[in-house]
């Protein structure tokens, strides 16, 4: 499936939103090394193989955002839908350059996912964080009560048990059920 035919069987994900500099959209198989390289600039994010961001940008488009400031990505999420729980939004990474931090970007990008066609049916949202990263527990609350939804957690994937010995408990956050918006 060539770029084009990506975008029409992912609902229009060519149309993009503009918040000031940066750009949202969704991203291209040709994105793959871009959002590798990205998500390497942004410790301590977990590097996936530059295979697995070739898969999101490809086979998950329709649940992953590219954010770009002049062409450059400087800000990534991926996402899947739970095939358990197809209401469910599972977020997998979200990841912005040290150079557009502090500015809303990640909420930004995630209020853009839930908005898409893709996330129509999406009731609830769950990702994992670990204990000491602080950027995502605010990133999260901030998206929970602007969505004026409940936030729970609890420990998910344990260091030793899940995990290799040196990877941190990731606490497997749920947001939701979103209150239903008036149609």
């Amino acid at each position: 499936m060539d770029t084009a035919e990506l975008k029409r069987a992912s609902g229009g994900l060519g149309q993009k939103t503009t918040a000031g500099q940066i750009t949202l959209g969704a991203p291209t198989p040709e994105d793959g090394p871009a959002v590798h390289a990205l998500i390497s600039a942004c410790p301590p994010l977990d590097q996936n193989s530059a295979y697995c961001n070739a898969l999101q940008c490809t086979h998950f488009a329709a649940t992953c955002v590219l954010a770009r400031r002049d062409g450059a990505p400087v800000g990534w999420v991926s996402a899947y839908l739970r095939p358990d729980s197809p209401e469910t939004l599972f977020v997998w990474q979200v990841a912005v350059a040290p150079e557009a931090r502090g500015a809303g970007l990640g909420l930004r990008m995630l209020d853009a996912l839930l908005a898409r066609e893709a996330c129509r049916g999406v009731r609830r949202l769950e990702t994992t964080i670990t204990g000491s990263n602080a950027p995502s527990w605010a990133l999260f609350r901030r998206l929970a009560e602007g969505r004026g939804a409940p936030m729970r957690h609890r420990p998910w994937l344990m260091e030793g048990a899940h995990l290799p010995p040196s990877a941190p408990t990731e606490h497997l956050v749920a947001i939701g059920p979103f209150p239903a918006t008036p149609s």
